[in-house]
């Protein structure tokens, strides 16, 4: 499980439009890491259009927000352009990035992503973390941590 304070666990993983997109690569950029369960499902939603709405508040911050899930390529590209979502989505269909981030077990709906997001530090360092979070007010309170 990934504590504050640890080094984020590396991925590169293929986003909605088809790029790869690696951990390592955004390094000097804060990053806010965000696992949700399930493409266009009423809390995923509420929650990426959430980060949708914020998202102009970052701007001058250098901070990048990725979502994950363990849906396809396929289905993001759906979803970001039905939400015109202004940030990638990640497809983690082994759920093993899930896995490496303490994210992937036991939901109140089985077996699944746990609802959590990362701070990511400019050097790679986690530095917060926030587990089991609700889908709609997470944003407003991450950009006020970012000073955004």
């Amino acid at each position: 499980m990934v504590e504050k304070g640890a080094f984020a666990p590396d991925f590169t993983l293929s986003s909605d439009q088809g790029e790869q997109v690696s951990l390592l690569g955004l390094r000097g950029k804060r990053v806010l890491l965000y696992f949700y369960p399930r493409d266009d499902t009423p809390g995923c939603t509420i929650q990426a259009c959430d980060f949708r709405d914020a998202m102009p508040r970052f701007e001058g911050v250098d901070a990048v927000v990725l979502g994950v899930s363990p849906d396809s390529v396929e289905s993001h590209a759906e979803f970001r352009a039905k939400f015109g979502l202004n940030f990638p989505l990640l497809a983690d269909e082994d759920h093993s990035i899930a896995e490496a981030y303490g994210v992937w077990g036991e939901t109140k709906w089985g077996i699944g992503i746990e609802r959590s997001t990362f701070l990511i530090e400019q050097d790679g360092t986690v530095g917060e973390v926030w587990r089991n979070v609700t889908p709609q007010g997470h944003m407003v309170m991450l950009a006020e941590l970012l000073g955004a």
